[in-house]
């Protein structure tokens, strides 16, 4: 796969229009499930959490009930999530993913949505176009490891997740970010979730493309420092990983402030 595919986009701007109609018009009517939803955003919200929930329970997909508990007040809901936090090497990616208003998945791939984590690669690889497919616009952005270096993780993270919603190409309503923690660089409503990707449909998206991308970096990082195994652990602490920087130092992709106890750097 090109690293290209994830670069940041948004749909050809000359048919933007149409396909923001299109969308709405078969996304606009909720189904009679939804009908049943009435009553207060706190009622609407705490609905869809107890849905969610019991699809969690019974082991069954993952749906837009949060998001239709939104979409009676907001229109561009984003979700937000980042890859790549823990690694030794590598940068830190995020991506946001803002679905059409009323999107409901109700078969094909995007039935199989789930939190990243839960999937396999294979899995990640088939719904990462579908998701940028059916999406009103998707965006992936990245900090690179000198950077991380230089300012810390966590505010690599939130750098990471503002460029990504920077480079939707439109302005959400309101950003649902996966975590206890954003800074906005802009004031715009959000709101964080923990364990937000196993519950806020939009989120997992976020999640698969992130992950996906950042799997795909780590793979052609690999090509240039074959010595280290990225395209196997991505730069997470395995043994292997450990063992190769212990024969062969870090490499110029790796975060020099991430220190290793089994290296006796602590």
């Amino acid at each position: 796969m090109d690293r290209n595919f994830f670069s940041n986009r948004l749909r050809n701007p000359k048919n933007h229009e149409g396909a923001v109609h299109r969308k709405q018009k078969q996304y606009l009517q909720p189904n009679n499930e939804d009908k049943k939803l009435k009553g207060s955003r706190k009622t609407l919200l705490q609905a869809a959490e107890v849905r969610e929930e019991g699809n969690r329970k019974r082991g069954t997909r993952m749906q837009t009930d949060y998001e239709y508990s939104l979409w009676e007040s907001r229109e561009r809901i984003s979700g937000v999530d980042e890859a790549g936090r823990g690694p030794l090497a590598g940068p830190v990616v995020a991506a946001a993913v803002v679905f059409p208003r009323w999107f409901r998945p109700e078969s094909g791939i995007l039935t199989r949505m789930n939190d990243s984590k839960k999937l396999s690669p294979a899995l990640r690889r088939e719904l990462a176009p579908a998701i940028q497919e059916a999406a009103l616009a998707w965006s992936v952005a990245e900090v690179d490891a000198p950077t991380i270096d230089s300012m810390n993780i966590l505010s690599a993270t939130m750098l990471a997740m503002n460029r990504a919603v920077a480079n939707l190409g439109l302005t959400p309503d309101i950003i649902l970010v996966d975590g206890n923690r954003f800074t906005p660089d802009s004031p715009a409503e959000y709101r964080t979730i923990v364990g937000g990707d196993a519950k806020v449909y939009s989120i997992a998206a976020a999640s698969v493309l992130a992950k996906t991308a950042r799997d795909q970096i780590m793979s052609t990082y690999d090509l240039e420092y074959p010595a280290y195994g990225f395209s196997q652990h991505a730069g997470y602490p395995t043994t292997m990983h450990i063992n190769a920087i212990r024969e062969h130092g870090r490499c110029a992709i790796h975060r020099f402030s991430f220190r290793v106890r089994r290296l006796n750097e602590v």
